[in-house]
């Protein structure tokens, strides 16, 4: 049996009973050093630091024969080591003993319900990742230098108000709290900050909605519309965990919208022109969201992770471009084809004739003043063909 035993910055004394049980009787006790070092002299087991990489000493332990015993930060089962060895070595080999977690410490400091609060994990991810719209999150780091960047990177996308507290050494006799907003944090010097901290932050302006309006896309024209973004969006169907590819992505709104909606949605977004490319990347950043973005297809597509479905948004009249794009698609994946010229719109009737699926035409009307009257404009049409593949 793997025994996993939280331990919080307040060491051994905060042990439960059971948990200052199982070390003691312990042969051998594994960890990082920051955890092996808030073990006191109660314990008598040697101790083991875990080498970097890490996981291939996971792999190594022996989950038959005597107990191992492991300490880790907190509770080991939100974003800990005790998920990764759950599934090297299944649920029945595995004993986890959990301490109050950060999460659950620093919304206590803060007044926060937990089941209100989001929790984001950068101790691998980007910066920006942790970026959102509205509501409050408590994002675990990866050091000392995670605030000042997380802080950064909400100023630079219009999140400079929101309310930034980092809490260090939760727990422990040097407990600290430090309250400001992202943009004071941003410009602060932040030399001495622990690298076992945690930030809190109810995010400003509150903005979120269901479906982002076109405004709020960086473009040069070339986006889907707000309208037939919606209606794409539920052809698409995104699940959660699902990867979308983007192709001919143009200001990247389908894959952004994809991301955002179902949790853990990614995308890769192909797109020919740099100018577009960048604004892509910005989009994506300023959603929190995760889209990989690439040059031109299908000349990008050869070491792509695989999609789980794809959106083509240009570049249709390129010969064989929808053939590529379904030899990479998985047996029941979604492709959807938006066309608004003549041009690519024969090649989706086209395809609709060799293939079925289904194939739809959206015209959207907008009312604007006419003299002193209301009349209607006519967006452009717009073609979709979709399919599934069998």
């Amino acid at each position: 049996m793997i025994i996993v035993v939280g331990i919080g910055a307040d060491g051994t004394p905060g042990l439960s009973a059971t948990s200052r049980s199982e070390l003691q009787r312990a042969a051998i006790i594994y960890g990082s050093k920051r955890q092996l070092d808030l073990i006191d002299d109660t314990i008598a087991a040697p101790r083991r630091e875990w080498p970097s990489p890490m996981l291939p000493a996971l792999e190594a332990l022996p989950s038959e024969g005597p107990d191992v015993h492991i300490v880790a930060s907190g509770d080991p089962l939100l974003h800990g080591i005790g998920g990764t060895l759950i599934r090297l070595f299944g649920a029945e080999k595995v004993r986890v003993l959990p301490h109050v977690s950060s999460v659950t410490l620093a919304c206590a400091r803060m007044g926060w319900n937990v089941h209100e609060t989001e929790v984001i994990s950068l101790v691998t991810a980007d910066p920006h990742t942790a970026i959102r719209r509205g509501g409050q999150a408590i994002v675990l780091v990866r050091n000392r230098n995670t605030p000042k960047a997380l802080a950064t990177a909400l100023d630079a996308y219009g999140r400079g108000e929101s309310e930034f507290t980092v809490l260090e050494l939760l727990g422990g006799p040097n407990e600290r709290r430090r309250d400001g907003t992202a943009r004071e944090w941003a410009h602060a010097v932040t030399e001495d900050v622990d690298d076992l901290n945690v930030i809190a932050i109810r995010y400003l302006p509150e903005s979120r909605m269901a479906s982002l309006p076109d405004d709020d896309f960086t473009h040069d024209g070339q986006i889907t519309k707000h309208g037939i973004r919606a209606v794409t969006l539920a052809v698409l169907n995104p699940r959660p965990g699902q990867r979308l590819w983007d192709v001919g992505a143009g200001s990247g709104s389908i894959a952004v919208e994809w991301c955002r909606s179902a949790p853990g949605c990614t995308a890769v977004a192909f797109e020919l022109d740099e100018g577009r490319r960048l604004n892509i990347g910005f989009n994506a950043a300023a959603s929190g969201v995760s889209v990989q973005v690439r040059g031109s297809a299908p000349d990008e597509f050869a070491d792509a992770p695989p999609p789980s479905a794809i959106f083509v948004g240009g570049g249709l009249t390129r010969p064989g471009l929808l053939d590529v794009c379904l030899d990479h698609l998985p047996a029941g994946g979604h492709l959807v084809a938006n066309a608004v010229t003549v041009e690519s719109e024969a090649v989706l009737a086209q395809e609709y004739s060799r293939r079925g699926g289904e194939l739809r035409r959206f015209q959207h009307y907008q009312g604007e003043p006419l003299g002193g009257f209301t009349g209607w404009r006519p967006q452009y049409p717009v073609t979709q063909w979709s399919v599934t593949k069998r």
